[in-house]
């Protein structure tokens, strides 16, 4: 038994010494003669611990992090009284709450005559009768005002920059819409896909495709020829919208020739319309291809906004399913553009002379919502990167934010796990003193990624915002308010104000306690929830809305597992496909995940099941280690690791050292890869798109070998 001399209890912080982690954490406080257990908000095992550092060094036990009391001042939202004033009104008005909203932020052509309607509940209509234009609530609206501020800062991979005004953005944008209309005869309801790298024409094929009505579905730019065709069929495009290529890492890579492959047989495409950004020498069809550089000065810039009703859809874009068949999500107008400039107000409490950056691509939700929609409908600066953070070196993004005085930075867990791998010092050779709000996306962040993030990137004074969203849900759902939430790493915290989001039993519908997991939902509609998979009205409704009722109706549910603690905040366990069940035991991945990831000389790992005839189900682990080392005396620490921070059940029964995870261009792990490689399956999905497809076979032939 532990020495209890050894501890000692401030605020919330625990001594503890290493090697002893195996005593409950209500023993230690009770030892301790503790009265206050709301400080740490510890549960019953010592796992619920953040992260343990070495031997005489401080544990941190869900440290609460206070917003900054400076910027709190000025934040829109500037207590958890206020955020809970809002969200009351929501709950005590529905309707009253969002109507206000909508005439509040949205510049309306026709006012509308009604907020919801739910009488063909899962196909919700939002602000029924209201006409306007989302181009113009980005642009238009803002040229009395902010002509000459700059709308969109741009930085190329080589380091070239552009700033565009809005004024300049206006022009830009009506004469695309131009080009659109008159020389490839586009019209409102057409679908154009784009398939561009991250420059600002990007953008302006965007905003113009919404002036003239027409709906964009943007492919990523590191899909394969397959993957784009399959998207150009299901949306039935009529126009292709592409470059040469573009710049990465000094070097220029194609994408006019995939298009070529893609529309290789019979398609819907009339015309595509190529802008040159690194003048390769490309193929040109003719009567089909058309050069952009040669015939957009040619376009008037003036173009009459479409007149667009609120629930005309603004664009699709496909997600990965799980058939492997992409669905393509809708959007419609009004509610989404409404959302987006929401959370960006409340979220990244941007203000007039901030500088607002998102490391994203334009081909994934968090690139329309939160570098072109969101910020341009709120009147912004937001910056567009063509290039790799990591290139030329790891100090690339904060050399960008002294260049650049950027105030707000939002990326992705893995960016900033790379970041800190490859630069753990390069933030401090620069001055950036200007952030003021850090933000994460895309999956839950790990604590040591999110200390290293806070004190180094954010001066332990920025608050992180750890945004909780999905493609389907068009913006946050669940994140802090940086001048409001006092902030526990790797949680989610609270809805947002508007967002009725409940983590659900499954089985009874019911809320679930602390400490219990359930199923993360939102059960009432709300404006930017998705309106349709593009063409398949029962995939869409058995998608979302088959898994969970509420009193007997159904919910959307997100696919996400979520766990509250003693303090109703949110904790996403991850996807409720990515659990495993262990001799009748519910384990969610990512619980192992955050257990391996702190093993010292883990980089990286992904945790997937696999048969097993004993427990039903076994815990396979790729892992990515640092630095080399002795396999067997490796894969033995890191289970002594899942048994120090889980217990026995979660140990591994395969750890595989792998080189690198197979990963999408945009930083994604394909799991749905590696558990088909644990398993011993064929794999069947289209690996082209993966950053490095060699990574596939070098981890099957470690498993099979």
């Amino acid at each position: 038994m532990i020495d209890i001399s050894e501890i000692y209890f401030d605020k919330t912080i625990v001594l503890i010494p290493q090697g002893n982690i195996d005593l409950r954490f209500d023993t230690i406080l009770k030892r301790c003669n503790i009265p206050d257990m709301g400080l740490c908000n510890a549960v019953n095992d010592i796992f619920e611990i953040n992260y343990i550092i070495k031997e005489g060094k401080k544990m941190s036990v869900k440290e609460i992090f206070q917003p900054n009391v400076e910027f709190s001042k000025s934040a829109r939202i500037k207590s958890m009284a206020e955020y809970q004033a809002l969200q009351d009104e929501a709950i005590n008005d529905y309707e009253g709450f969002w109507s206000r909203f909508a005439k509040e932020k949205l510049d309306w052509i026709e006012p509308f005559t009604n907020t919801m309607d739910e009488s063909n509940f899962p196909f919700v209509k939002w602000f029924d009768g209201g006409k306007l234009n989302v181009s113009s609530q980005c642009i238009d609206r803002h040229l009395d005002s902010k002509a000459n501020k700059t709308a969109i800062l741009f930085e190329g991979d080589r380091g070239d920059t552009l700033k565009i005004t809005y004024a300049e953005l206006s022009k830009n944008v009506n004469k695309f819409a131009n080009l659109l209309k008159n020389e490839l005869n586009v019209k409102k309801g057409d679908r154009v896909v784009i398939y561009m790298p991250m420059i600002p024409e990007a953008a302006y094929a965007m905003l113009a495709c919404a002036r003239i009505g027409a709906i964009h579905s943007i492919v990523f730019g590191g899909f394969s020829a397959e993957a784009l065709k399959d998207r150009i069929q299901d949306a039935e495009a009529k126009v292709v919208i592409t470059a040469d290529g573009a710049y990465r890492k000094d070097k220029p890579y194609m994408l006019k020739p995939v298009v070529d492959t893609a529309l290789s047989g019979k398609t819907p495409v009339e015309k595509v319309l190529v802008v040159k950004r690194n003048n390769e020498e490309i193929a040109w069809l003719d009567g089909r291809d058309i050069s952009y550089n040669d015939i957009i000065d040619n376009q008037s810039d003036e173009c009459e906004a479409e007149i667009m009703d609120s629930e005309d859809p603004l664009f699709l874009l496909y997600t990965s399913g799980s058939t492997g068949k992409p669905k393509g999500v809708q959007h419609n107008s009004a509610g989404y553009i409404l959302w987006a400039q929401m959370t960006m107000e409340w979220v990244f409490d941007v203000k007039e002379d901030d500088v607002y950056w998102c490391t994203a691509d334009v081909g994934w939700i968090t690139g329309h919502t939160y570098i072109v929609y969101g910020p341009l409908a709120m009147g912004a600066t937001t910056v567009m990167f063509e290039g790799v953070p990591t290139y030329p070196d790891a100090g690339r993004p904060w050399k960008m934010v002294q260049d650049h005085k950027i105030t707000q930075f939002y990326t992705a867990p893995t960016a900033i796990r790379v970041l800190h791998k490859m630069g753990e010092d390069e933030p401090s050779k620069y001055d950036i003193s200007t952030l003021k709000v850090l933000g994460t996306v895309g999956e839950p962040i790990d604590p040591p990624a999110w200390k290293w993030y806070y004190e180094s990137v954010g001066q332990s004074k920025c608050a992180i915002v750890d945004t909780y969203w999905q493609t389907e849900t068009g913006g946050h759902i669940v994140s802090p308010l940086p001048g409001a939430t006092p902030i526990k790493p790797a949680c989610a915290t609270f809805p947002l104000p508007g967002i009725m989001a409940e983590i659900l039993d499954p089985k009874t519908g019911k809320k679930v306690g602390a400490g219990e997991s359930g199923y993360m939902c939102i059960t009432k509609p709300w404006p930017a929830m998705i309106r349709g998979v593009w063409g398949d009205e029962d995939r869409f409704v058995k998608s979302y809305f088959g898994d969970v009722k509420k009193d007997g109706k159904a919910v959307y549910f997100t696919g996400d597992g979520a766990k509250y603690d003693e303090d109703g905040y949110i904790t996403i366990t991850g996807r409720t496909d990515d659990v495993i069940n262990v001799s009748g035991h519910r384990m969610g991945t990512a619980e192992v995940e955050a257990a391996i990831k702190k093993y010292n000389n883990v980089a990286e790992v992904a945790v997937v099941g696999k048969p097993h005839e004993i427990k039903g189900e076994g815990i396979f682990a790729y892992v990515v280690l640092k630095e080399e080392a002795e396999a067997e005396s490796e894969m033995k620490a890191i289970n002594g690791m899942i048994k120090q921070e889980i217990g026995s059940i979660a140990l591994c029964d395969d750890i595989i050292l792998a080189p690198g995870l197979p990963k999408t261009r945009s930083g994604k792990i394909m799991r749905r890869i590696l558990r088909s490689i644990a398993k011993g399956e064929k794999i069947t999905q289209d690996i082209s798109t993966l950053e490095d497809p060699s990574i596939v076979a070098s981890i099957e032939s470690m498993v099979n070998g």
